[in-house]
């Protein structure tokens, strides 16, 4: 076990300042020089006290009021994990900015969101606060962590799934985002992975791909229609016939689909299957109820903060980017078939 020495000299103060900080609450002490302390005796074991100074970078994308229920569900259930695992120092902060000026608070810093942040700005917050994890999303894999659904895998197994149950010409849906990295590719994820799978699949979705715009129900909508005004005209030939399943990239997106085909009078799912992704509470209620693939956003908070406080105990260099499986949860939209 450390000698109250060896935490001295590691954090570079005096061995009457760790004792004075572990056992005189009224001891006061720089911040910074308050962690770095508590992180070492961390560090080498002589006691457990790390208790991390955590921002969270809260900057969803705003405008749309299902996401906007997806990232406030989101914060609620990191504030339970945080208070779970002993860490009630958790401070929102809402732009990139901000966090870069006041990166000296903190240890490290959880973000959440969808926000497309510039890659210079990406950079500074690095250099400002290194250490820092990416819920959901992957906007620099060289500079910090992150935590993600498995979107790629969730892509083939619902195509799987609609093959399974003998859909075979099957459309998406999908919305613009970006890949993860510091380029600027107007792709999703989603519509990316669709795509190859697909073809490794041999199924062929020329034509059957629609994803332009942004994550909301009006979007949703409107490229619905556009689908169904493209392949189920009369006047059609039969390689442009009507999909039979629809995979969409998200329930804020399948509400407005669903909306569209019941006033089209497409017969869901007897005429199109329909999967999508989130698994949101409004997947209960649409009409019909929505199959959908659940993300547990408690075990990406859980998974969140323990990578970073991994990362700060051991001033790991390397990043690490953690995937988590999704689980379909079906309902009227679409029936899986019986294993």
């Amino acid at each position: 076990m450390a000698t109250l020495k060896e935490v001295a000299e590691r954090a570079g103060v005096s061995q009457s300042t760790v004792s004075r900080l572990l056992n005189d609450p009224s001891f006061s002490i720089k911040e910074e020089t308050r962690r770095r302390v508590l992180r070492v005796c961390e560090e080498l074991g002589y006691r457990n006290v790390f208790r991390p100074a955590i921002a969270v970078l809260d900057a969803p994308p705003s405008g749309e009021e299902l996401q906007d229920a997806y990232f406030a569900e989101l914060r609620d259930i990191l504030i339970e994990c945080a208070k779970s695992m002993e860490l009630d120092r958790l401070t929102f902060i809402h732009s990139i900015d901000e966090l870069i000026e006041r990166a000296s608070e903190f240890d490290g810093f959880v973000s959440i969101g969808a926000t497309v942040f510039p890659a210079d700005s990406l950079r500074a917050l690095h250099a400002a606060l290194p250490h820092g994890v990416c819920i959901d999303t992957n906007p620099a894999p060289h500079l910090f962590d992150s935590v993600r659904p498995d979107l790629s895998q969730t892509m083939l197994d619902a195509l799987d799934a609609m093959i399974a149950a003998g859909r075979r010409r099957i459309a998406f849906i999908g919305g613009v985002g970006s890949l993860m990295g510091l380029h600027d590719y107007p792709e999703d994820i989603r519509e990316a992975s669709f795509r190859q799978w697909a073809a490794h699949l041999g199924l062929d979705v020329d034509g059957l791909v629609y994803a332009t715009g942004t994550f909301s129900v009006e979007n949703g909508y409107r490229q619905a229609e556009r689908l169904v005004a493209d392949h189920r005209a009369a006047n059609v030939n039969a390689g442009s016939a009507m999909p039979d399943g629809l995979i969409v990239a998200a329930d804020v997106l399948a509400v407005g689909v669903l909306q569209a085909l019941n006033a089209l009078h497409v017969r869901v799912p007897d005429e199109l299957a329909v999967i999508s992704v989130n698994n949101q509470s409004i997947a209960r209620y649409t009409s019909p109820s929505l199959s959908s693939y659940a993300i547990d956003q408690h075990e990406l908070a859980r998974t969140a903060l323990s990578t970073l406080i991994d990362g700060l105990k051991h001033e790991r260099g390397i990043r690490r980017h953690v995937l988590l499986t999704t689980e379909l949860v079906p309902r009227a939209s679409f029936t899986p078939a019986s294993r």
